[in-house]
């Protein structure tokens, strides 16, 4: 997801939402390095009751998608693009757990092949999107939910919220991360506020393609989602007589 991550003087092409190397100080990329080590670790431990035969495959199609989609950007405004994020669609497609290792390996690839978020800041961008942006897809989700009819057509709406609020969250937390930690000098209380505008307007383009793509496997394979565990599909349309 591309939007103003640095300074809003530098020119919109220069802006994207992976963090580069040496944007944030050393102690900083430290900790968020550390959390998500941990976050990681932990995502390993607990996903393994997810991980059987028929979500394993899943899972490293949610990651090809992922990553696929990140290359392609969209037009937002200014001169300013946006790709998906794909934390909350990951997350109710294969689980929380399952989704942020999907998107840790997505970021490592993109790192290590093609310079995209340094190496030293591969701990802030595993923070902000495999843990941040999952997570926070996946608690709006179940929020959303439990507050839906409880229906695999709810899924996608529910999936929509959540990854709606799950951009500007994540836009929202580096903002803090800078504060603690920038290198760069500007002024947080602008930073934060062009952040979250513009990231508004991208998790509208997050909210599009995680509905589109959540409905469609919905359709096809709801026993394949995690979101849908447990909701009762829809009854069945009573067949009408014909008459003689």
């Amino acid at each position: 997801m591309s939007a103003p991550t640095y300074p809003s003087d530098l020119p919109p092409e220069e802006h994207q939402m992976h963090v580069p190397d040496g944007f944030l100080d050393a102690p900083t990329s430290v900790a968020t390095a550390a959390v998500a080590v941990g976050g990681v670790a932990l995502a390993l431990r607990r996903s393994r009751g997810d991980l059987d035969d028929r979500v394993a495959p899943l899972a490293g199609l949610v990651a090809t998608f992922v990553f696929a989609a990140q290359m392609i950007n969209f037009p937002v405004a200014g001169g300013t693009s946006g790709h998906l994020l794909g934390g909350a669609l990951a997350a109710v497609l294969v689980g929380p757990w399952t989704a942020t290792l999907c998107v840790t390996v997505v970021l490592l690839v993109q790192a290590l092949v093609f310079a995209d978020g340094g190496l030293t800041a591969l701990g802030t961008n595993v923070t902000l999107m495999a843990i941040v942006g999952v997570w926070v897809g996946w608690v709006l989700f179940a929020l959303a939910r439990r507050v839906l009819p409880s229906r695999p057509a709810s899924v996608p709406a529910a999936a929509a919220v959540g990854a709606f609020v799950s951009v500007p969250a994540v836009a929202a937390v580096f903002a803090g991360l800078f504060v603690v930690g920038g290198t760069a000098p500007v002024d947080a209380g602008a930073l934060l506020t062009a952040m979250l505008s513009w990231h508004l307007l991208i998790g509208i383009g997050e909210t599009v393609i995680t509905f589109l793509v959540v409905s469609a496997v919905v359709s096809v394979r709801p026993d394949l989602v995690h979101g849908a565990r447990g909701l009762s599909p829809a009854p069945a349309a009573a067949p009408q007589e014909v008459a003689p």
